[in-house]
């Protein structure tokens, strides 16, 4: 298959930045690509050859969608499943497949699916709403403290809550949503697998994320992770049996914690770029973007090692402010050696939102780790 400066049209559902980041690759090598989103303001306007507005959800719009390419792949995993059935059923390749996506798509099936495959994950309940979860409490089938999680379309610290007491059922939706044992953990590490069609697998190395206490969000990915070899042979390991069991296509990033006594637990996975290795784009011989694309189009896989030590700082809406994105001390965290800010292209900011991210690449990564503390400090995503 010819893909390069031909009639070849690459399909991607979602245009946010991970989509963007998807672009900048696919302009590198000269393939089309169509990009479906629901946002006209959606950060992949400019980069896609052709552009489209619709519901990821709508099955109509999703399958009329598909008719228009030649591959299809997603940027984020909350798409019309129905549709991607009937457009592989009718031929078209779709990676990751929607077998793989409805396992992955809803947690309390993704829980069950690790406890099935003999992959080690924390303890957990499903409920089919938060009725079905206060009687379990009540029962003392479910017992304080718990991490809650919503079963479908949650993100980045959106859908997930640790529960204390009652009090903190107040604000609960009432949805389906299973119920996890806390792990008192050191470390959350992520390894993102790479697996091509005719089977070819690479894992990036371990990296170890910090985390904002209040928001749940990345603060600090940092690769690699500043752990024991034999943890991080075991995480890259497990990793490996996670892409296995799910076989799937494309880009697998698998979140783990580090418990206190050196255990592995999975904690949830994405089948596609992951924001644990944006740090690639600069740090690695091949990005995850760049192996993304070469793996859904079997093209040989990309070397995965990091060339440097590489920390990625999240840039997400300073509190309190909300409007016309203004990106403060921009120009100063630029003079520093090494750094790299990417900005995602959204207009608009609000709390918490991420707008972008900046990579900090040194040969030393305790100097590294200090940059990007400096970094953090100095740039402000205000309005």
């Amino acid at each position: 298959m010819n893909y390069f400066s031909s009639d070849f049209k690459l399909g991607i559902l979602g245009g946010g930045q991970l989509g963007k980041m998807i672009l900048a690759e696919t302009r590198k090598f000269d393939i089309q690509t169509y990009i479906l989103d629901p946002s006209k303001e959606a950060p992949s306007q400019f980069g896609a050859t052709q552009f489209f507005i619709g519901s990821l959800m709508d099955f109509d719009t999703v399958y009329q969608f598909g008719k228009m390419v030649n591959l299809l792949t997603i940027e984020i995993e909350n798409v019309n499943l129905d549709a991607l059935d009937k457009l592989e059923a009718e031929g078209l390749p779709v990676f990751p497949s929607p077998k793989t996506l409805r396992m992955i798509q809803n947690k309390g099936k993704q829980k069950d699916f690790y406890v099935e495959n003999n992959i080690p994950t924390s303890p957990h309940q499903r409920f089919v709403d938060l009725n079905d979860l206060k009687k379990s409490i009540e029962k003392d089938e479910l017992v304080f403290p718990f991490v809650w999680k919503c079963a479908q379309f949650g993100y980045d610290g959106n859908g997930v809550k640790i529960v204390r007491s009652a009090i903190d059922l107040v604000n609960l939706p009432d949805v389906e949503c299973i119920a996890e044992q806390m792990v008192p953990f050191k470390n959350e590490l992520a390894v993102i697998v790479a697996r091509s069609v005719s089977g070819e697998v690479k894992t990036y190395p371990v990296v170890e994320m910090e985390f904002h206490p209040e928001a749940n969000q990345v603060e600090y990915v940092i690769c690699p992770a500043r752990i024991d070899d034999k943890v991080a042979q075991k995480a890259s390991d497990i990793a490996l049996q996670v892409s296995q069991a799910f076989s799937h296509i494309g880009l697998l990033a698998v979140e783990m914690f580090q418990t206190a006594d050196d255990e592995i637990l999975v904690n949830e996975v994405a089948p596609r770029p992951h924001n644990s290795g944006h740090y690639s784009i600069e740090a690695s011989y091949t990005s995850q973007f760049e192996n993304h694309l070469r793996a859904i189009l079997n093209l040989p896989l990309g070397n995965t090692a990091s060339k440097v030590a590489g920390i990625m700082v999240n840039l997400v809406g300073e509190e309190g402010f909300s409007g016309q994105v203004v990106y403060e001390n921009i120009e100063k965290i630029m003079a520093i050696d090494g750094v790299t800010p990417h900005i995602y292209g959204k207009r608009e900011t609000r709390p918490f939102r991420k707008m972008g991210h900046v990579t900090i690449v040194n040969e030393n990564m305790t100097e590294a780790r200090k940059i990007a503390e400096e970094v953090k400090n100095s740039i402000r995503v205000i309005s």
